[in-house]
């Protein structure tokens, strides 16, 4: 008779600090974030396609989801959007699963308002920090604003404890990435602030893909800028990165007068 294979020790169970719901058709990459996330601590809840994920978020109502793109049923992509058009899973934080050479898809997850990605092969180890740096960023953004007072320029406002921002009267539709960007730039005008600079310091990441930031900065432009193909609020420095430029809005509320 063959010897019985030896079983890894049983971790004991943790009192869960998170609900993270685990979306990948394949059963072993599943399995393997599955067991880490338990040992970090967090309940999990597992669906290997799209329709059994938007099921499942809307029946347990997870802290964070890790998505995987290339899902049967329903692709990745469209989950992602679906929850972001759900108002009552649209702040749930998304950490996405993407192939090497998927950077279309990974770039598109981003603006359909992903959190973050990680690269597929991947350490479970590093998931699991990005897990939790992002559950991080999430509670710190939903916490009460240490600093209440107004933000703004020209017609432009932000509240920093409402977490809403308008311009012109008008009520904008900013993600939590896109307004952490924004109270962060309004905070500091006419600073010029690289990219890798931005991650950390808006965001609090210490590792990433540096096209998160232009991505990011590409849609806040769409949504405050009178042409964002030709900014002048958020304005590139070539070789630096990025600047809130005050003058801007003067200018545009000249214009406008």
């Amino acid at each position: 008779m063959s010897p019985t294979p030896a079983q890894p020790p049983t971790a004991p169970t943790p009192t869960p600090q998170g609900r993270i719901l685990v979306v990948d058709d394949d059963p072993t990459v599943a399995e393997v974030v599955t067991g880490y996330l338990l040992r970090a601590g967090y309940a999990v809840d597992r669906a290997a396609d799209g329709r059994a994920a938007l099921q499942q978020a809307t029946a347990t109502r997870p802290d964070l989801v890790v998505l995987d793109l290339m899902l049967p049923e329903i692709d990745g992509l469209e989950v992602c959007r679906r929850l972001r058009a759900d108002p009552a899973a649209r702040g749930v934080p998304v950490v996405m699963l993407t192939a090497k050479g998927d950077e279309h898809d990974r770039i598109l997850g981003l603006e359909l308002g992903a959190d973050d990605y990680v690269t597929k092969p991947f350490s479970p180890r590093e998931l699991v920090l990005r897990i939790q740096s992002v559950l991080r960023r999430s509670a710190a953004a939903s916490a009460p604003a240490t600093t209440p007072e107004l933000l703004g320029a020209g017609d432009l406002t932000l509240d920093p404890a409402a977490r809403r921002a308008q311009r012109g009267g008008r009520e904008l539709a900013l993600t939590l990435r896109e307004f952490d960007l924004l109270a962060f730039l309004l905070q500091h005008p006419g600073t010029a602030f690289g990219r890798e600079e931005l991650m950390h310091k808006v965001w609090g990441w210490d590792f990433g893909d540096m096209s998160t930031v232009t991505v990011h900065v590409r849609r806040l432009r769409e949504k405050i800028e009178d042409d964002p193909a030709a900014p002048k609020l958020i304005t590139t420095v070539w070789g630096v990165g990025y600047r809130f430029d005050p003058a801007g809005s003067e200018t545009k509320e000249a214009v406008q007068a």
